[in-house]
């Protein structure tokens, strides 16, 4: 099974566009073809952003959205620093993706993050949907 970190705006896009590819992501998540890797930085930045006001989503969606990560990711504690994304804020990604060898980090911003770290590819959740199969892997 492969390991993934992902973005938060993968969540937020999977919660706000149920049929697009982030959303696809996350059935993957949940049916346990990918392993979701997160550290409580990545589950803390879910919970805030997913909460604002201005996305209107429903207690009911975040509650079962955040229940769901908990309790399906695999939980890692980054270990080592990291400086390497355009955007600092986004180093926790690569931070917890290097802690759990993940195989993919993906992303609805490629261009803040280095093409690979480590053994993690950066990738998009179209790329993941259109080259990933459980069966191959």
């Amino acid at each position: 099974m492969i390991r993934a970190v992902l973005d938060t705006n993968i969540v937020v896009s999977a919660l706000l566009q149920p049929l697009g590819p982030s959303a696809q992501v996350l059935v993957m998540v949940l049916d346990g073809s990918i392993l979701l890797c997160v550290s409580g930085s990545i589950y803390a930045e879910y919970e805030e952003v997913v909460g604002r006001p201005h996305f209107k989503l429903s207690r009911d969606v975040i509650t079962a959205a955040l229940d769901a990560i908990r309790k399906k990711g695999l939980w890692v504690r980054p270990t080592e620093s990291i400086r390497s994304c355009s955007d600092p804020d986004d180093d926790v990604f690569l931070e917890c993706a290097q802690a759990a060898q993940a195989d993919y980090l993906v992303t609805g911003n490629v261009k803040h993050f280095p093409a690979s770290w480590g053994g993690t590819r950066v990738v998009t959740a179209r790329w993941l949907v259109d080259n990933y199969s459980p069966e191959t892997s």
